[in-house]
């Protein structure tokens, strides 16, 4: 089994050697692919470094800040074209436990797509304001009731794909970033039948660096929605 974990990164000098060790460190068959966008921070730089004494550390340096969903769409392509098995996103941040790492690959051998769900087993979220906690709560219910998907945690980032799922998927016709990203690539494999399971994940706010949140991602996830639907009425997923 080959299983890659996909992180994007920008500006995340404080948190990266630590995660690559963390990650590294679950399960020998496990590899990491960094992309990271061009971060002034000297990101990519610690990374390198890191590269020079562990082969299974792997860097995509693209030119400039280009987003999440396209930086993930890079990794998964880097992951088909090196015959992984399984491909996990993750953030830099800490927010996503790597000690779970192993428990989703191992949901990953029974089912399709895994998702590390806050909200499978309870609320799972600490250090997070009541109002962005409500606002991410509704917005899966949200999400849940517009498409008919069932998935509590629409909007979670942290998941492992089996390759048959990518493979399946045209990359190319992503159409969202963000939010918007995470819920589509579930839609997308959702519709074309694949069998998508939620484990519980406790979510903690980052300690160091800067959100990458934003108004502009939670708007884009809410038309996303209702456009991933119509693309489905037109028989166009």
């Amino acid at each position: 089994m080959k299983a890659l974990v996909i992180v994007p990164t920008y500006n995340e000098i404080e948190n990266i050697a630590k995660l690559v060790q963390s990650v590294l460190l679950q399960a020998s068959q496990i590899e990491l692919l960094i992309v990271d966008d061009n971060s002034p921070d000297g990101t990519g730089t610690v990374v390198q470094r890191l590269q020079a004494t562990e082969p299974r550390i792997h860097l995509v340096q693209r030119q400039g800040k280009l987003g999440l969903g396209s930086a993930y769409v890079c990794g998964f392509k880097y992951a088909l074209e090196h015959d992984f098995d399984f491909i996990m996103e993750m953030d830099a941040d800490f927010s996503h436990n790597p000690d779970d790492v192993p428990r989703l690959l191992h949901a990953a051998q029974k089912y399709d797509l895994v998702i590390g769900s806050r909200y499978c087993n309870g609320v799972n979220i600490i250090n997070w304001p009541f109002k962005r906690l409500l606002m991410s709560y509704f917005a899966s219910k949200y999400v849940r009731v517009i498409t008919g998907m069932p998935v509590k945690d629409p909007t979670g980032g942290f998941k492992c794909f089996n390759r048959k799922v990518l493979e399946a998927i045209n990359l190319d016709n992503i159409l969202s970033d963000g939010y918007g990203f995470q819920i589509e690539m579930n839609y997308r494999a959702w519709v074309k039948g694949f069998k998508l399971h939620e484990i519980p994940i406790i979510f903690t706010e980052r300690l160091n660096g800067v959100s990458k949140m934003s108004r502009k991602i939670v708007w884009e996830a809410a038309w996303m929605v209702w456009r991933l639907v119509l693309l489905r009425t037109l028989k166009a997923i």
